[in-house]
């Protein structure tokens, strides 16, 4: 379908946006996979300027194996939406601040303002990393070698902290 990572197997995450005006956010959950070493494809799917193709990879995306799929979107953003409408698959919609955006706002509640019975799991503007850990957790919750990437990931996180609190307050 489009760029993919580590492609010596099946991706099981698939990251889609509506332009390449948004790679500059969404590589960051490709940046995270890449570094958990999860394969992972990337595409431009446009809801707008490709219906038809979207309405093929929402469709399809199941059978060729992937389990979540990370849709990011500037302005109207819908298609972290319509990709939850016509997929089976969790969809986790990353909202971007694009360049002719009411201050991201536009693109949060396009997101986050579904109707009842097609939700879309949703991060904060241009969070596309927290999408990524979404996504792994999902797909952790089954597999415990996955779950342990997270594991290890959050205890990281824990380590930073404490190294910064041993050094603080910093010295001048």
């Amino acid at each position: 379908m489009g760029k993919t990572k580590h492609t010596s197997h099946q991706p099981k995450i698939a990251i889609v946006m509506g332009s390449d005006s948004d790679w500059h956010i969404m590589k960051d959950a490709s940046d995270f996979l890449t570094q958990q070493a999860i394969e992972h494809e990337c595409t431009i799917v446009s809801a707008h300027r490709t219906p038809k193709r979207m309405f093929d990879f929402a469709s399809k995306a199941h059978q060729r194996g992937i389990q979540v799929i990370i849709a990011g979107a500037g302005g109207a953003a819908h298609l972290p939406g319509m990709i939850a409408s016509i997929t089976p698959l969790p969809v986790i919609g990353v909202p971007v601040k694009s360049s002719n955006s009411m201050d991201g706002w536009d693109s949060v509640l396009s997101i986050l303002q579904m109707p009842n019975g097609v939700p879309v799991a949703t991060v904060a503007l241009n969070a596309a990393k927290n999408a990524a850990i979404l996504a792994l957790q999902i797909l952790g919750s089954s597999d415990a070698t996955l779950q342990q990437k997270i594991i290890d990931y959050k205890q990281s996180l824990e380590a930073e902290v404490m190294k910064k609190v041993k050094n603080f307050p910093p010295t001048k």
